[in-house]
């Protein structure tokens, strides 16, 4: 299985950032150009829990729902998935995505590194890896900063 990952560090504590991934009216919240809303279709947010991401208009481009499995919560420190429907499904199969929030040492009432995983197999030898996705998660988790359900 191929593999692409990134990571930012946020001016926020990792318990913050952590608490704003999970909560879904914060995390729709934070940019809704770039996610629109999100949802548990089943379950709470424990493992085999169903939640769709609706992508903003920013995003229409490139994906426009999302529909993910949940399959490992270490709370406070990583939420793993994978996408089960949507356009991404379309083109990666499988693609497991894993979001992960460590404090920074010596900041860590302060800072945090967010991190972004995605384990995937293109369906086309052709399809380039999520470069797409890296980014939008990226810049989303960067935003945790500057979102007022921050503060």
């Amino acid at each position: 299985m191929k593999s692409l990952q990134g990571e930012v560090q946020l001016n926020i504590p990792a318990t913050k950032a952590w608490e704003m991934f999970t909560n879904n009216e914060i995390l729709g919240k934070v940019n809704p150009e770039m996610l629109s809303g999100v949802e548990y279709l089943e379950g709470d947010g424990s493992p085999g829990s169903l939640r769709i991401f609706k992508l903003g208009p920013a995003l229409h481009h490139f994906v426009k729902e999302s529909v993910q499995k949940v399959e490992k919560v270490e709370a406070g420190q990583c939420f793993g998935y994978e996408v089960i429907r949507g356009e991404l499904k379309d083109v990666y199969d499988p693609y497991h995505v894993t979001f992960s929030f460590s404090p920074v040492p010596g900041k860590e009432g302060e800072q945090c590194i967010a991190g972004w995983k995605a384990e995937f197999e293109p369906i086309s030898p052709t399809t380039p890896p999520p470069e797409k996705a890296k980014d939008a998660a990226l810049g989303l988790l960067k935003l945790f900063e500057t979102c007022e359900a921050a503060n």
